[in-house]
């Protein structure tokens, strides 16, 4: 029997990569899911990566719930707290806060009290950035978000809570298991289904001509397989206990995403605008008609970046360059009939 490994989310997109990574790399895994109808789905997902060999099993479990976690980290050497809530409308700020922190700490619970070697949490950039992405400069993990500004948008201050909750929790605990957080950028690459698309919804917008022009809006762009790859690093790395590592990638334009999608998929990428979309018609757009935008707009032009020369230097990571990671989402969707 190999080591056994319990995953949050099984369902997400990033969970089913770390399912992937994990399973080919000779790990049993454990996911948990909202119901058990989740199952069959997250099976016929891995299975179009890898053959789970009966080394995937499942457990029920609900991040706004006690239930179910203490039978999902029974005889669990490691968790890789992938899942979170989303969400980002105003009226949800409450109810995604308190999920995304409330998880947190049932997970952390669950495997302080069962004995976990090492949790491994999925953080965001967004918990590691400065309030105003137009700042100037390259930032760390030593900096934290102000999660009193009013100005974050519910999504950002639910995850720099949540991170916060977990260092604090740990802070108090006084036993063997260690806790690492990662903190991502904007995930593309390929996907294993159509039902867990993540953050590759843009690209599919883009591919599908629904987007007449793109914001200028830069993003620091990770693969889904690096994401997994960086998790089950910093899952293992002695030098990694008690540490926050960025996972940000390579920073790209919107425009410049659109470019490599017109260049890189010849006539199927056709219906890929490269216009500009100018900043005072996007919070124009935001004012009248798509309130979603407002959360964008603070990001108009930002050139605030993250460094990830931690990730490189303890964990030895080396991710794939962003027009790779966005290509490769791209021919994934069109693969899978969803751009």
């Amino acid at each position: 029997m190999g080591e056994l490994v319990l995953v949050t989310g099984g369902s997400g997109y990033v969970a089913g990569w770390c399912i992937v990574e994990l399973l080919e790399r000779g790990y049993d895994v454990r996911t948990t899911v909202r119901a058990a109808d989740k199952e069959a789905a997250v099976i016929s997902a891995v299975s179009t990566a890898v053959d789970p060999a009966g080394r995937l099993s499942f457990a029920v479990a609900d991040l706004t719930s006690d239930e179910g976690w203490e039978a999902a980290v029974k005889d669990v050497d490691y968790v890789l707290h992938v899942a979170s809530p989303l969400g980002r409308n105003a009226d949800d700020v409450d109810a995604l806060i308190d999920a995304a922190r409330g998880g947190a700490l049932r997970v952390l619970r669950a495997a302080t009290a069962g004995g976990v070697k090492r949790v491994v949490l999925t953080s965001a950039a967004n918990a590691s950035s400065p309030s105003s992405y137009a700042t100037d400069g390259i930032t760390d993990e030593t900096l934290w978000t102000d999660p009193d500004d009013p100005t974050l948008i519910p999504y950002r201050r639910s995850k720099t809570l949540a991170e916060r909750a977990a260092w604090d929790f740990m802070a108090d605990y006084d036993g063997p298991t260690e806790l690492t957080t990662i903190l991502p950028g904007a995930v593309f690459g390929p996907i294993l289904t159509t039902s867990t698309t993540g953050s590759v919804d843009i690209v599919a917008r883009m591919v599908g001509g629904k987007l007449p022009g793109v914001p200028r809006i830069g993003l620091e762009i990770v693969d889904v397989r690096d994401l997994a790859d960086i998790h089950i690093r910093a899952m293992t790395e002695p030098a990694a206990a008690g540490e926050r590592f960025l996972a940000t990638g390579e920073f790209m334009w919107m425009r410049d995403m659109a470019r490599t999608l017109r260049e890189g998929l010849g006539s199927r990428g056709k219906q890929v605008s490269t216009r500009q979309l100018p900043d005072f018609a996007v919070k124009l757009a935001a004012r009248l008609s798509d309130a979603s935008l407002g959360e964008i707009t603070p990001a108009l032009g930002r050139r605030n970046r993250h460094s990830t020369d931690k990730a490189k230097r303890v964990l030895g990571w080396a991710p794939r360059p962003a027009n790779q990671a966005v290509l490769d989402c791209a021919n994934s969707l069109i693969e899978h009939d969803a751009a």
